[in-house]
């Protein structure tokens, strides 16, 4: 195996280079391929080129998986990345105004650029380790120039596939240079539209939390609009957002190119404005749940009920797990749970999800939700090849009896054998490739131990 990798990397650069993975079960998330018992998956350069049973490729690197299930990649469409070396810091937070208070308000002030590459840097090499190939970074501390460029240079030092969704800071000092520096931005970093790249226009959906400025409206629309970036809406909660969301429709400031993140508490009627105008919507399963953010259930059904397919992402580590497969199994248990509960003692059939639903939703549909739908999301061909080596035999999956059902109920990290992005190998028998560890975890105290001093924060360090 170290032979292959090493011949893998020998050729990265090479356009024309071919890498056939044999023998696995392949589940595409293409609604026209669908799973495939037994299958092979050809890679020329960055895309897919085939996948199907018994493929031929003369000069391909062949690389037997039997025994593993290949997936794409998983996508996580909101991510407050520089926040990681503050995982878990407040694991039973009591609601958002708690969060907000002593995150934002708190400590997001104390950070310095450096701070911001490394909690970014980090967030995105785990999210590599898990599978997700694909993260929106919801960069909300925005607040120097040189603050952007860190979280964009984590992305491209991670090799993660990234998309950098720009807004200030909420509280504290900052240079007013946002949103005016995201044409500095798209001209400096992401002039190029076959990278790995992505910028979006971050906002929240109503004054609320951090004053008018930040709500989305026609001034952020028409910058969005002007340089030809999408739009992630945060804190989509409750009445004032439902109101927002009308008016927006009203405006025509909704499309597919807007996601609302959160959607807990809507109105039925700010719903089907959502549908009418094919907006997006990203659920954050434990953080609706774990938070308790306004009716505290992930709102599944109410998009579902719509003919909306929403996606998944992962939101604040400092209270929540990093990795997809927990997303996938909170909202799988939770939809389930109140899907029997709502017809318990009627002797009506409970309307449930199932697993297919939400491994598209953490694929397919995540990658649809932030434009990113004709390059990843799933096994295509023609499609970036953003894959994922499941090892099916190891203790806890094995017999491989469902490949779907191995993968959301099953599988965790540890059995992410391979992850290639753009065809580019980032995760090899298990491990990370290219991190030095130890410096990394040097940096990751160093930085959390100065910022929590310099915010006056106090904990027990270890």
């Amino acid at each position: 195996m170290t032979t292959i990798l090493d011949e893998l990397r020998r050729r990265a650069a090479d356009p024309g280079r071919r890498i056939l993975l044999t023998g696995a079960a392949v589940v595409t998330m293409d609604p026209g391929l669908g799973v495939m018992p037994r299958a092979d998956l050809l890679i020329e350069g960055d895309r897919i080129a085939a996948v199907g049973p018994d493929l031929q490729a003369e000069d391909a690197l062949i690389i037997d998986v039997t025994g593993a299930v290949l997936a794409p990649g998983f996508v996580d469409t909101h991510r407050h990345a520089w926040e990681a070396q503050l995982r878990r810091i407040m694991p039973d937070v009591n609601d958002l105004g708690e969060y907000v208070t002593s995150t934002l308000a708190g400590i997001a002030p104390a950070y310095q650029p450096q701070d911001m590459y490394i909690g970014t840097k980090l967030a995105a090499l785990t999210a590599i380790d898990s599978g997700i190939t694909t993260m929106l970074d919801f960069s909300h501390n925005s607040r120097t120039a040189a603050h952007s460029d860190a979280a964009i240079r984590a992305l491209i030092d991670s090799g993660i596939r990234g998309v950098h969704a720009s807004m200030r800071p909420h509280f504290g000092d900052w240079d007013g240079q946002w949103p005016a520096d995201l044409t500095r931005l798209q001209d400096t970093y992401f002039t190029s539209s076959s990278g790995l790249l992505t910028l979006r226009l971050a906002t929240l959906a109503t004054g609320e939390i951090a004053g008018p400025d930040l709500a989305y409206g026609e001034r952020l629309a028409r910058t969005a609009r002007d340089l030809g970036i999408g739009v992630s809406i945060d804190a989509v909660f409750g009445l004032p957002s439902s109101e927002a969301i009308l008016g927006w429709a009203k405006q025509g400031l909704l499309g597919p190119d807007v996601a609302l993140i959160h959607c807990t508490g809507l109105t039925p009627q700010a719903w089907q404005a959502m549908a009418d105008t094919g907006a997006a919507v990203s659920l954050a399963p434990t953080s609706d749940a774990q938070i308790g953010l306004e009716s505290a259930v992930p709102a599944v059904d109410e998009a579902l009920a719509v003919g909306i397919r929403p996606s998944l992402s992962i939101d604040v580590e400092v209270a929540l797990a990093s990795d997809m497969f927990t997303q996938m199994r909170a909202l799988h248990a939770i939809q389930r749970m109140r899907a029997v509960n709502a017809a318990y003692g009627t002797g009506e059939p409970p309307t449930r999800i199932g697993v297919h639903d939400v491994l598209d939703f953490a694929t397919l549909q995540g990658a649809r939700s932030i434009g990113l739908g004709d390059i990843t999301g799933s096994l295509t061909p023609g499609k970036q090849a953003d894959v994922l080596v499941i090892r099916a035999e190891d203790l806890n999956n094995m017999p491989l009896n469902d490949p779907i059902g191995t993968l959301v109920l099953g599988s965790d990290p540890r059995n992410i054998d391979t992850v290639l992005i753009a065809g580019q190998v980032r995760k090899w028998a298990g491990t990370v490739l290219d991190i030095d560890l130890a410096g990394l975890r040097e940096d990751v105290r160093a930085s959390r131990d100065r910022v929590l001093a310099a915010a006056g924060y106090r904990h027990t360090r270890s």
